[in-house]
Protein backbone atom coordinates (compact mmCIF):
# COMPACT_ATOMS: atom_id res chain seq x y z
CA UNK A 1 0.00 0.00 0.00
CA UNK A 2 1.16 3.56 -1.42
CA UNK A 3 0.18 6.02 2.02
CA UNK A 4 -0.51 9.20 0.64
CA UNK A 5 2.69 11.22 2.33
CA UNK A 6 0.79 14.97 3.07
CA UNK A 7 4.08 15.86 5.13
CA UNK A 8 5.74 16.18 1.09
CA UNK A 9 3.85 19.15 -0.05
CA UNK A 10 3.09 20.62 3.73
CA UNK A 11 5.67 19.88 5.85
CA UNK A 12 3.44 22.25 8.92
CA UNK A 13 0.37 20.02 8.86
CA UNK A 14 0.47 18.65 12.14
CA UNK A 15 -2.56 15.64 12.13
CA UNK A 16 -4.92 14.62 9.17
CA UNK A 17 -7.70 11.73 9.59
CA UNK A 18 -6.73 8.58 7.90
CA UNK A 19 -7.82 5.01 7.28
CA UNK A 20 -5.76 2.26 8.75
CA UNK A 21 -4.93 0.02 5.24
CA UNK A 22 -2.93 -2.70 7.49
CA UNK A 23 -1.31 -4.19 10.00
CA UNK A 24 2.04 -5.43 8.26
CA UNK A 25 3.45 -9.07 9.91
CA UNK A 26 5.91 -6.71 12.49
CA UNK A 27 2.55 -4.81 13.98
CA UNK A 28 3.41 -2.10 11.93
CA UNK A 29 0.37 0.24 11.02
CA UNK A 30 -0.07 1.44 7.43
CA UNK A 31 -2.09 4.05 6.84
CA UNK A 32 -3.95 5.78 3.33
CA UNK A 33 -2.71 8.54 4.34
CA UNK A 34 -0.06 10.47 6.74
CA UNK A 35 1.33 13.44 8.20
CA UNK A 36 4.33 11.03 9.73
CA UNK A 37 7.61 11.67 8.33
CA UNK A 38 9.70 8.03 8.22
CA UNK A 39 13.01 7.93 9.12
CA UNK A 40 15.51 8.69 6.35
CA UNK A 41 18.20 11.30 5.30
CA UNK A 42 19.04 11.51 8.25
CA UNK A 43 16.29 12.68 9.73
CA UNK A 44 15.07 10.61 12.43
CA UNK A 45 10.70 9.17 11.75
CA UNK A 46 8.01 10.97 13.47
CA UNK A 47 6.57 10.55 16.71
CA UNK A 48 3.22 10.88 18.20
CA UNK A 49 0.14 9.36 18.36
CA UNK A 50 -3.17 7.76 16.42
CA UNK A 51 -6.16 8.72 17.80
CA UNK A 52 -9.41 6.46 17.68
CA UNK A 53 -12.84 7.43 17.27
CA UNK A 54 -13.59 6.56 20.77
CA UNK A 55 -10.53 9.19 21.97
CA UNK A 56 -7.86 6.51 22.82
CA UNK A 57 -4.97 7.11 21.64
CA UNK A 58 -2.33 4.74 20.26
CA UNK A 59 1.33 5.99 20.88
CA UNK A 60 4.07 5.91 17.71
CA UNK A 61 6.78 6.09 18.76
CA UNK A 62 8.80 6.41 15.51
CA UNK A 63 7.72 6.00 11.70
CA UNK A 64 9.71 3.83 8.91
CA UNK A 65 9.54 2.95 5.57
CA UNK A 66 8.63 -0.56 5.23
CA UNK A 67 9.13 -3.63 2.43
CA UNK A 68 7.83 -3.23 -1.22
CA UNK A 69 5.33 -0.69 -1.46
CA UNK A 70 5.17 0.20 2.48
CA UNK A 71 6.89 3.81 2.17
CA UNK A 72 5.31 4.92 5.98
CA UNK A 73 4.79 2.82 8.74
CA UNK A 74 4.55 3.50 11.96
CA UNK A 75 4.98 1.96 14.50
CA UNK A 76 3.51 1.64 18.06
CA UNK A 77 4.37 1.40 21.32
CA UNK A 78 4.71 -2.21 22.72
CA UNK A 79 1.64 -3.96 24.19
CA UNK A 80 -0.59 -0.97 22.15
CA UNK A 81 -4.03 -2.26 21.18
CA UNK A 82 -3.54 -2.04 17.41
CA UNK A 83 -6.67 -0.94 15.14
CA UNK A 84 -8.42 -2.64 12.88
CA UNK A 85 -8.06 -2.24 9.12
CA UNK A 86 -10.94 0.05 7.91
CA UNK A 87 -10.25 1.82 11.18
CA UNK A 88 -10.56 5.72 10.61
CA UNK A 89 -8.80 7.35 12.96
CA UNK A 90 -6.76 10.62 13.25
CA UNK A 91 -2.74 10.45 12.76
CA UNK A 92 -1.28 13.68 14.95
CA UNK A 93 2.90 13.92 15.38
CA UNK A 94 4.53 15.14 18.22
CA UNK A 95 4.90 19.20 16.76
CA UNK A 96 7.83 20.37 19.06
CA UNK A 97 9.75 17.34 18.09
CA UNK A 98 8.99 17.46 14.42
CA UNK A 99 9.79 21.08 14.30
CA UNK A 100 12.88 21.14 16.03
CA UNK A 101 13.76 18.38 13.46
CA UNK A 102 12.62 21.04 10.47
CA UNK A 103 14.76 23.78 12.12
CA UNK A 104 17.78 21.43 12.13
CA UNK A 105 17.34 19.82 8.81
CA UNK A 106 17.06 23.69 6.95
CA UNK A 107 20.18 24.69 9.24
CA UNK A 108 22.17 21.81 7.90
CA UNK A 109 21.19 23.13 4.75
CA UNK A 110 22.34 26.58 5.42
CA UNK A 111 25.80 24.80 6.58
CA UNK A 112 26.46 23.26 3.64
CA UNK A 113 26.01 26.46 1.59
CA UNK A 114 28.83 28.08 3.96
CA UNK A 115 30.98 24.77 4.19
CA UNK A 116 31.82 24.21 0.50
CA UNK A 117 33.30 20.73 0.52
CA UNK A 118 31.61 17.39 -0.32
CA UNK A 119 29.01 15.60 2.25
CA UNK A 120 29.93 12.31 3.84
CA UNK A 121 27.36 11.84 6.27
CA UNK A 122 24.71 13.30 8.29
CA UNK A 123 22.83 13.21 11.70
CA UNK A 124 19.76 15.46 12.51
CA UNK A 125 18.52 15.55 16.17
CA UNK A 126 16.00 17.62 18.28
CA UNK A 127 19.09 18.99 20.31
CA UNK A 128 22.10 18.60 17.92
CA UNK A 129 22.82 17.60 14.86
CA UNK A 130 25.71 17.37 12.51
CA UNK A 131 27.52 16.76 8.90
CA UNK A 132 30.70 14.96 8.03
CA UNK A 133 32.70 17.01 5.42
CA UNK A 134 35.59 15.88 2.87
CA UNK A 135 37.66 18.37 3.34
CA UNK A 136 41.03 17.13 1.74
CA UNK A 137 43.74 19.68 3.01
CA UNK A 138 41.47 22.45 4.00
CA UNK A 139 40.79 23.82 7.71
CA UNK A 140 37.73 24.79 9.13
CA UNK A 141 37.20 27.41 11.64
CA UNK A 142 34.23 26.87 14.48
CA UNK A 143 33.66 30.43 14.50
CA UNK A 144 33.77 31.20 10.72
CA UNK A 145 30.75 28.56 10.21
CA UNK A 146 28.65 29.59 12.79
CA UNK A 147 28.68 33.33 11.67
CA UNK A 148 28.40 31.93 8.57
CA UNK A 149 24.85 30.01 9.46
CA UNK A 150 23.82 32.91 11.33
CA UNK A 151 24.12 35.68 8.27
CA UNK A 152 21.91 33.14 6.76
CA UNK A 153 19.44 32.43 9.01
CA UNK A 154 18.75 36.33 9.74
CA UNK A 155 18.51 37.15 6.24
CA UNK A 156 15.24 35.11 6.13
CA UNK A 157 15.59 33.53 3.10
CA UNK A 158 12.55 31.68 1.44
CA UNK A 159 12.87 28.18 1.43
CA UNK A 160 11.35 25.95 -1.30
CA UNK A 161 10.97 22.44 -3.16
CA UNK A 162 10.35 21.40 -6.41
CA UNK A 163 11.09 18.42 -8.88
CA UNK A 164 13.08 17.50 -11.82
CA UNK A 165 13.17 13.88 -13.39
CA UNK A 166 15.85 11.24 -13.16
CA UNK A 167 17.44 12.64 -16.11
CA UNK A 168 17.74 16.17 -15.00
CA UNK A 169 19.09 15.37 -11.93
CA UNK A 170 21.75 12.86 -13.94
CA UNK A 171 22.13 15.65 -16.34
CA UNK A 172 23.44 18.33 -13.38
CA UNK A 173 25.62 15.74 -11.08
CA UNK A 174 26.75 18.94 -9.06
CA UNK A 175 23.37 19.21 -7.53
CA UNK A 176 24.51 16.13 -5.18
CA UNK A 177 26.32 17.33 -1.99
CA UNK A 178 26.27 13.56 -0.59
CA UNK A 179 29.06 11.88 -1.41
CA UNK A 180 28.31 8.74 0.02
CA UNK A 181 24.35 8.04 -0.28
CA UNK A 182 22.55 8.69 -3.79
CA UNK A 183 19.15 10.40 -3.84
CA UNK A 184 16.06 8.30 -3.79
CA UNK A 185 15.49 7.13 -7.26
CA UNK A 186 12.57 4.73 -9.31
CA UNK A 187 9.93 6.99 -9.46
CA UNK A 188 11.16 9.26 -12.81
CA UNK A 189 11.30 12.66 -10.38
CA UNK A 190 13.51 13.82 -7.60
CA UNK A 191 12.77 16.43 -4.86
CA UNK A 192 14.97 19.60 -4.66
CA UNK A 193 14.99 21.69 -1.68
CA UNK A 194 15.72 24.82 -2.68
CA UNK A 195 16.59 28.07 -1.08
CA UNK A 196 17.18 30.75 -3.71
CA UNK A 197 21.33 31.41 -4.28
CA UNK A 198 22.27 30.07 -1.11
CA UNK A 199 21.79 25.78 -1.66
CA UNK A 200 20.12 23.76 -3.85
CA UNK A 201 20.38 20.00 -3.76
CA UNK A 202 17.92 16.59 -3.99
CA UNK A 203 16.36 16.43 -0.33
CA UNK A 204 13.22 14.25 1.09
CA UNK A 205 13.04 15.87 4.32
CA UNK A 206 11.10 18.45 6.23
CA UNK A 207 11.67 21.99 5.95
CA UNK A 208 11.03 25.46 7.12
CA UNK A 209 9.28 27.83 4.98
CA UNK A 210 11.72 30.83 5.59
CA UNK A 211 15.78 30.22 7.29
CA UNK A 212 14.63 33.00 10.00
CA UNK A 213 12.69 30.24 11.61
CA UNK A 214 15.81 27.93 11.99
CA UNK A 215 16.80 30.18 15.06
CA UNK A 216 20.47 31.08 16.31
CA UNK A 217 22.58 27.64 16.17
CA UNK A 218 26.20 27.43 17.07
CA UNK A 219 28.99 25.24 15.93
CA UNK A 220 29.77 23.01 19.17
CA UNK A 221 32.51 21.16 18.02
CA UNK A 222 34.22 20.32 14.83
CA UNK A 223 35.38 16.07 15.59
CA UNK A 224 38.33 14.62 13.54
CA UNK A 225 37.06 11.61 11.37
CA UNK A 226 40.00 10.74 9.46
CA UNK A 227 42.91 12.62 7.54
CA UNK A 228 40.05 13.61 4.85
CA UNK A 229 36.56 14.00 6.95
CA UNK A 230 35.97 16.62 9.84
CA UNK A 231 32.16 16.02 11.49
CA UNK A 232 30.78 19.28 12.19
CA UNK A 233 28.34 19.93 15.08
CA UNK A 234 25.93 22.25 15.70
CA UNK A 235 22.89 22.97 18.83
CA UNK A 236 21.13 25.83 19.31
CA UNK A 237 22.02 28.74 20.87
CA UNK A 238 19.21 30.05 22.74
Amino acid sequence: MITEELFRADSYLKECEATVESINDKGGIVLDRSVFYPTGGGQPGDSGVLVRGDGTEIAIITTVKGDGDENVVHVPAEGSALPAPGDTVTARIDWDRRYKHMRMHTGLHLMCAVVPHGVTGGKIGADKSSLDFDIGDATLDKDAITEGINKLVADDHTVGARWITDEELDSNPDLVRTMSVSPPRGSGKVRLLDIPEVDLQPCGGTHLAQTGEVGRVRVSKIENKGKRNRRVNIVFDE
